[in-house]
């Protein structure tokens, strides 16, 4: 050691100023509440939403398990993201690359018709690309006018209130293409929607024979109390078999449903005037996908964003100044979605506390007259930081390195230094510990 540190010389840290403005990618109900929630604290927020307008899925929503009008809360939500000074929404945007780090962030975008070209700077991102809605092949799904999805069925009791008041039998079938091999997770909306939709049918048709077809029932937290006002109010709950599922046929504007009611111990039939299917949510595969690859962001086997450590790290990616919210993480309702938002909103501010960014000494270095361009170090950092200048030799950002010292170890010419663990102090320890044996 005191061989080493008679070699060793100063080394001054790099430090740069830090980027305060923010990229949110979604423009969802998550997006938009993490936005607005720094831009009302005086940050520029970037919102980069790849469809033509804002609201995602949530859009297409009318009314909570609570009875919340969920259009009211999304129009007053949009209004106020466009008209927000500090907000800069980019509708139609796709990202296509992406370079820099915590604090000093560069993303090129492709915005519009006309797939434009802009590149903006920040210093942190928020993914809440959200989830898609499944609509798996089962049960006569697009092929009969009589089986619809909650979310359909939500439409229709909103909309279509004078049709759904002449249906006499309902029948909802949960966990359709979800807790399958294809999709293993539970969609976590799915029995709250099938409770909420069944209510409403009541509402206008108390007279209205409801089953509802389940594998669990998982109306978590305070909507256990709706699950029981349902059973209280004569909706049938029938649990089924992943390996005996319901068997469902054309019966002329009706369909036909068979299951096996486990109390009877028998088959039972029923002639339904609506189908409904609890088909919950799926991961936005093309979004996650492309999006982790220009990122370098891990995803979960199922196709969400995996969060760096889910106790002390919820809303933090495994890379520097990126966080996830809302339904891009997993399945979940609006008000989590939202609450996750929030939690996403503060963690970025904390990381905004500072004015710089330390970057530290401890960085490769290359020697411009050793170097053979041989493209060793470029394979090899797995930060992809080296490249071969104009000038033919490797060259390393100090802003970007990570001192990881990798290529330095693999260099054959010895040509890249680690600063704070350079050839000569390195051997300088060997010889002291021979020495010392011999």
């Amino acid at each position: 050691a005191v061989g080493s540190v008679a070699l060793a010389h100063p080394l001054a840290d790099h430090v740069l100023p830090m980027n305060k403005d923010l990229l949110v990618v979604g423009g969802g109900v998550t997006g938009m509440n993490a936005a607005l929630s720094l831009a009302d604290q005086g940050f520029r927020i970037f919102l980069a939403e790849r469809s033509k307008e804002l609201g995602g899925v949530a859009k297409d929503i009318h009314r909570t398990l609570e009875g919340e009008d969920v259009q009211a809360y999304m129009s007053d939500l949009i209004e106020r993201t466009l008209n927000h000074d500090r907000i800069q929404v980019l509708t139609q945007a796709i990202i296509v690359d992406h370079t820099g780090m915590l604090g000093m962030f560069k993303t090129g975008l492709q915005i519009g018709p006309r797939m434009a070209y802009r590149q903006i700077t920040h210093g942190a991102t928020i993914m809440a690309t959200g989830a898609l809605p499944n609509r798996p092949k089962e049960y006569l799904l697009d092929e009969h006018q009589a089986v619809v999805t909650q979310l359909e069925l939500d439409a229709i009791l909103e909309n279509q209130k004078e049709k759904a008041a002449t249906w006499q039998d309902v029948v909802m079938i949960q966990c359709v293409g979800s807790r399958c091999p294809e999709n293993p997770n539970c969609s976590r909306v799915c029995c709250q929607s099938a409770v909420k939709n069944a209510l409403r049918i009541l509402d206008l048709h108390p007279e209205a024979q409801i089953y509802v077809l389940y594998r669990d029932m998982r109306t978590y937290g305070f909507q256990e109390d709706y699950y029981r006002i349902a059973r209280e109010r004569g909706i049938t709950f029938i649990k089924y078999d992943a390996e005996d599922k319901p068997l469902v046929k054309e019966a002329g504007e009706r369909v036909s449903v068979t299951f096996h009611e486990p109390i009877l111990d028998r088959k039972i039939e029923v002639s339904a005037d609506c189908l409904a299917l609890s088909t919950g949510l799926v991961a936005d595969d093309e979004a996650t996908e492309d999006l982790g690859m220009i990122f370098k962001l891990p995803r979960t086997s199922d196709g969400y964003f995996l969060e760096d450590h889910i106790k002390l790290r919820p809303v933090d990616l495994p890379v520097p100044g990126f966080l996830v919210a809302g339904t891009a993480h997993a399945p979940k309702t609006i008000r989590e979605s939202i609450g996750q938002a929030q939690a996403a909103a503060g963690r970025a501010l904390t990381l905004f506390a500072k004015d710089t960014i330390n970057l530290g000494a401890a960085v490769a270095k290359v020697d411009s007259k050793k170097c053979a361009a041989c493209l060793i170090c470029v394979r090899a950092c797995p930060f992809d930081i080296p490249f071969i200048n104009a000038d033919g030799y490797s060259e390393i950002d100090p802003a970007k390195c990570h001192g990881c010292g990798v290529c330095a170890a693999d260099c054959p010419a010895k040509a890249i230094q680690h600063m704070q663990y350079e050839d000569d102090q390195i051997m300088a320890k060997v010889d002291g510990l021979l020495e010392g044996m011999l």
